[in-house]
C-alpha cells in the first residue's frame, strides 16, 4: 500500500507548497486519510515546506524493503520539484535496513544531480549506528535536528 504524504499545518513556520501542481505534500482525503489513521502502517511519510521553499520529509517507523515505496515516491517527487534544500528527518525511524540506506544514498545522488542541497536530520540511534557501520556518515550532511539542518547556509 502506498501511503500519501501529508503537510502538517500545525507548525506556523511551515508553509504550503510552492504554486503549481499539487506536490507530494498534499493533504489526503477520503479513503487515503482513513488509511493514514490506521494503526497498521509501518512507515509514515510527511512533507512540508519552509518559507524559504526548503522541503522537509519526515519519516517515522521502519524504513525497510517492505515499507520503502512511500518514502521513495515522496523523496523522488521532492527532488523533481527542485527545492533549494531537501532535509530528511529521521528522528522517528526505528529501523533501517540496507534498502532504506540505499534509498537515502540514491536520493542524495539524485539531489546532487538536480542541484538540490540534501541533508539528513536527527537520525535515531539505530539509524546513526547503521550510518557509522557503513561509513555512510562520511557521505551525508548530518545534523542533530531539523532546525539545525535548515539553519546551515547553503
Amino acid at each position: 500500500m502506498t501511503v500519501p504524504s501529508t503537510t502538517a499545518p500545525s507548525d506556523p513556520s511551515r508553509t504550503e507548497a510552492p504554486p503549481g501542481p499539487a506536490p507530494a505534500g498534499s493533504e489526503p482525503t477520503g479513503l487515503d486519510a482513513a488509511r493514514l489513521d490506521a494503526a497498521e502502517l509501518d512507515l509514515a511519510v510527511r512533507t512540508w515546506y519552509t518559507d524559504t521553499r526548503a522541503a522537509v520529509c519526515t519519516l517515522a517507523g521502519d524504513l525497510d524493503i517492505e515499507t520503502l515505496e512511500p518514502a521513495r515516491s515522496a523523496l523522488d517527487g521532492l527532488v523533481e520539484q527542485h527545492p533549494p534544500l531537501l532535509v530528511v528527518d529521521l528522528a522517528g525511524v526505528d529501523f533501517c535496513d540496507s534498502s532504506g540506506l540505499n534509498l537515502l544514498l540514491q536520493t542524495r545522488m539524485a539531489a546532487v544531480s538536480a542541484d538540490v542541497e540534501f541533508r539528513l536530520a536527527a537520525p535515531s540511534v539505530t539509524v546513526q549506528r547503521l550510518l557509522e557501520l557503513t561509513c555512510a556518515d562520511t557521505v551525508f550532511s548530518l545534523h542533530p535536528t531539523v532546525g539545525a539542518a535548515l539553519a546551515v547556509p547553503r
